[in-house]
């Protein structure tokens, strides 16, 4: 996993952006570390959208919050160490499965004792807690270090549907959004400004995950949402199902102002997400699909 690095072209974008968006006029920012599903893929037919799983960081109102932490976690760390320590982070997680975990091990700020670090999760399908999950994939065979060898003031929180975090004045309301997976949803709030991060939609869903979505998720200035697909089925790109609709009619039903879609497939190459950036755009005009490095300032 240590090798899905960032091309030094993106690198070089990255340390631009970070210095442009840490200045005291960026209260609120948004930017996408890793955005693939399933599996890390790197090579040179992803090197645009990315190939590192799933990773976006908010720096909201001076606090540091992070969502996900697949291999885009690892770039993520390098580039905290850049800032002055200590520092305070809060990574939450939507579900336990790999693509959002497996860059823990690699958060290099986790190692740094000065640093403290808040992690929250909502216990896995078979009962594990956040902090049983990470803890196993650092054990032996799979890993060679235990966490016990992270030096940071580590907090682990256990989450439950509609549980409220409030960080001083920043706000993280929760929801699960998906009882298949148990995978929770976020609405970051701060002032009136608000961004959902709902990267776990199913195609279909019952009214209680309806509702729970339609709470988080209404009338947000960015809605970061997945595609739906079938994994680990191969794509057929010359079938014009694309699977982006479910969060098209979310971002025209909640009334958010902008919508970018992430987690993507990890047979989506650069020129195919080209393609379908410009459809998701003929429907929503105010869309994206995440790329690595894309920052994205909410005020």
């Amino acid at each position: 996993m240590s090798n899905f690095e960032l091309s030094p072209s993106y690198n070089h974008l990255i340390s631009e952006q970070r210095l442009q968006h840490l200045g005291p006029r960026s209260e609120f920012v948004v930017q996408f570390w890793g955005v693939r599903g399933l599996i890390p893929t790197p090579g040179s037919h992803t090197s645009r959208y990315g190939g590192n799983t799933a990773c976006v960081e908010m720096q909201v109102a001076g606090k540091h919050l992070i969502f996900d932490g697949g291999t885009g976690l690892r770039l993520l760390g390098k580039s905290c160490l850049q800032l002055q320590s200590p520092l305070e982070v809060h990574l939450f997680f939507t579900n336990s499965q790999s693509n959002r975990i497996q860059g823990f091990p690699f958060f290099a700020p986790a190692f740094v004792s000065e640093n403290c670090l808040h992690v929250y999760g909502t216990a896995a399908l078979n009962g594990a807690s956040i902090k049983q999950c990470l803890c196993d994939q650092m054990l032996q065979p799979h890993f060679p270090y235990p966490l016990q060898l992270m030096q940071s003031d580590l907090h682990f929180h256990n989450l439950t549907s509609g549980k409220v975090v409030k960080i001083d004045d920043v706000t993280i309301t929760t929801a699960i959004i998906n009882h298949h997976q148990k995978s929770v949803g976020y609405r970051v709030s701060w002032k009136e400004y608000s961004v959902a991060y709902v990267t776990d939609l199913p195609k279909s869903s019952n009214e209680v995950d309806r509702g729970r979505i339609a709470q988080i998720t209404k009338g947000v200035d960015l809605l970061i949402a997945n595609a739906t697909y079938a994994p680990p089925a191969a794509r057929n790109h010359h079938e014009p199902d694309f699977d982006w609709d479910t969060a098209v009619d979310l971002a025209k039903t909640a009334e958010v102002k902008w919508l970018i879609i992430s987690h993507h497939h990890p047979d989506d190459n650069d020129d195919f997400l080209d393609q379908v950036q410009l459809e998701v755009q003929s429907i929503f005009p105010k869309a994206l699909l995440a790329q690595e490095g894309l920052v994205f300032p909410i005020v």
